[in-house]
């Protein structure tokens, strides 16, 4: 499952003990320094102003806006092997929320969880010949034990379908024994040369990937579909990303498929598009190389049509590029960790029976909200100020913060600070354990319905080569007709690469498709289009 990056190039790396090969020279990363919240010490005893927030703006430099923003966030930190990261708890707590949403409905549909071990002999992963020449170029090999050179050195798992499919042949024997439906979380490794980072690529990443088996091609296409619209459901529903169902070109679908749907996200402060996760029919090809037979109930013998389907943390990094600005993350509601932070704000002159008071009904509050299902966090330490506290959680992007100070004790309100807008509203005690969750709701809707607004705007139709070079150059997406050949394809790769930009390839070739006219031209080539495909520059 290629759910983690571009289709990697179909070239064979030599065989680790065959002669060296030199390496290709590693893009080295420059980690941004871990924040540090410096201060100035008042005579309260409250730290003053810091250097919270984000120095590097959005729209002026992306790339660095993004890695100063997922370490000053505390969601990685980097580490001393160069493409690989640390998961803080808050990014790894996103990781579980959609864990949890997917892990639930799989079960649901009878799929078990498994577990395989992460090393691959050398024999084995060469058993399918496009699928090693797909993944060759990136696979991790052990060759040593202590100072001892191995006989038979291993590989490092890029996808698990060589690690499975042998022992698929020994547990499926009769239809009996049909469908086999397995899934397994777990990390893989894949040693790419490319400049990493954080979340979109990497060299080991956290990913589930779905391996299943059936008696008929009717059954494994219908999982294959209603699995792409889980990974759907990921993105729009828990992490309000807007995303385009499709199928892959030949030339862009996983080694050794039958064919690959994708659901493909896009950035546009980048211009890049995002392989957001996949779902693969396998079609026979791996149970034919693998003796993956079983005999049916008139005691022929036939091969499994076989899926393969994956969703990775590269998830997390979509949305945070998609909603976060220049304060920090903004975080939709169904994925935060946290939903609502209750800061209490006295001031200097608020007497202490007040004070008390007022945290007892912190307490409260957040009894109350966890009661109706809200993730609460309360701030009530007294070494920060107000702002700080407010900078704090803006950059960790809760959705909403509860502020309660002196005079929200005397009027038995309080107020409520959404972070994707920055809107306040007043509520009545009373009502907070109510307006909270739909407020939360709320938000979720609206940074959805914004991101596809301006997702939608992303999408240009086109039918010739200019406005196709015109769209891509404005930082867009372009849906046009195409002759659906791998020729044309990779023409248009080298013709649409600029100085400054890589070539545009076909992201998908969308399910739901506009008319195609009688006559109707491939935009690059002239030749008769097929169908209409979407085309980007990618991550």
């Amino acid at each position: 499952m290629a759910a983690e990056g571009e289709q990697v190039p179909a070239e064979v790396s030599a065989p680790p003990k065959e002669k060296k090969v030199k390496p290709p020279k590693e893009k080295k990363e420059k980690p941004p320094k871990e924040a540090k919240q410096q201060s100035d010490g008042g005579a309260d005893g409250k730290k003053k102003e810091t250097k919270l927030g984000l120095s590097t703006p959005k729209a002026t430099n992306f790339a660095d806006w993004y890695t100063e923003l997922v370490v000053a966030s505390e969601l990685i930190s980097y580490y001393d092997v160069s493409g690989c990261y640390i998961l803080r708890p808050w990014a790894y707590s996103m990781w579980e929320v959609i864990q949890g949403f997917f892990d639930a409905k799989i079960k649901g549909m009878g799929i078990q969880n498994a577990y395989f071990p992460l090393f691959i002999t050398e024999d084995v992963l060469n058993t399918e010949k496009d699928h090693v020449e797909g993944f060759a170029p990136e696979v991790a090999w052990v060759t040593k034990c202590g100072n001892t050179e191995m006989e038979k050195p291993v590989a490092i798992r890029p996808t698990s379908e060589t690690v499975m499919y042998p022992y698929f042949s020994q547990w499926i024997r009769s239809h009996r024994d049909l469908p086999l439906r397995l899934n397994q979380w777990t990390n893989v490794v894949r040693w790419e040369f490319k400049y990493p980072t954080p979340f979109i690529r990497s060299r080991e990443f956290l990913w589930q990937e779905g391996h299943t088996a059936f008696a008929t091609q009717e059954e494994a296409e219908k999982e294959v579909l209603e699995i792409l619209e889980l990974y759907r459901r990921v993105y729009e529903e828990l992490l309000a990303v807007p995303v385009t169902k499709g199928r892959k070109s030949k030339k862009e679908q996983f080694a050794g498929a039958f064919y690959t749907t994708t659901v493909e996200a896009f950035v546009p402060d980048t211009g890049k598009a995002v392989q957001a996760a996949t779902s693969h029919c396998l079609g026979q090809n791996f149970s034919r190389m693998f003796n993956i037979e079983f005999e049916t109930e008139e005691r022929t013998k036939q091969h499994v049509w076989q899926n393969s389907w994956g969703l990775t943390t590269r998830s997390i990094g979509v949305m945070i590029m998609t909603h976060s600005d220049d304060k920090g993350l903004v975080l939709p509601p169904r994925v935060a960790p946290k939903q609502i932070v209750i800061i209490p704000i006295p001031n200097s002159k608020t007497p202490d029976d007040v004070k008390a008071a007022m945290l007892v009904k912190v307490e409260e509050f957040k009894a109350d909200l966890e009661a109706a299902g809200v993730r609460v966090v309360t701030d009530t330490r007294d070494n920060y100020t107000p702002g700080w506290k407010y900078n704090h959680w803006e950059l960790k992007g809760l959705p909403v913060r509860l502020e309660l100070g002196p005079k929200d004790m005397e009027n038995k309100k309080v107020v409520l600070a959404r972070r994707d807008t920055g809107a306040k509203e007043f509520v009545p005690w009373e009502e907070v354990a109510a307006r909270v969750p739909a407020l939360l709701e709320e938000i979720q809707a609206d940074m959805y319905n914004a991101a596809r607004t301006k997702y939608d705007a992303c999408v240009e139709q086109v039918t010739t080569w200019d406005q196709f070079m015109a769209a891509l150059n404005n930082k867009h997406m372009c849906l046009a007709p195409w002759a659906d050949e791998e020729a044309v394809e990779e023409d248009v790769k080298k013709r649409s690469a600029t100085a400054d930009a890589m070539g545009a390839k076909t992201l998908c070739i969308p399910f739901v498709q506009p008319e195609l006219p009688a006559g109707t031209l491939c935009f690059a080539s002239g030749k008769p289009a097929k169908n209409w495909a979407l085309w980007g520059r990618s991550y």
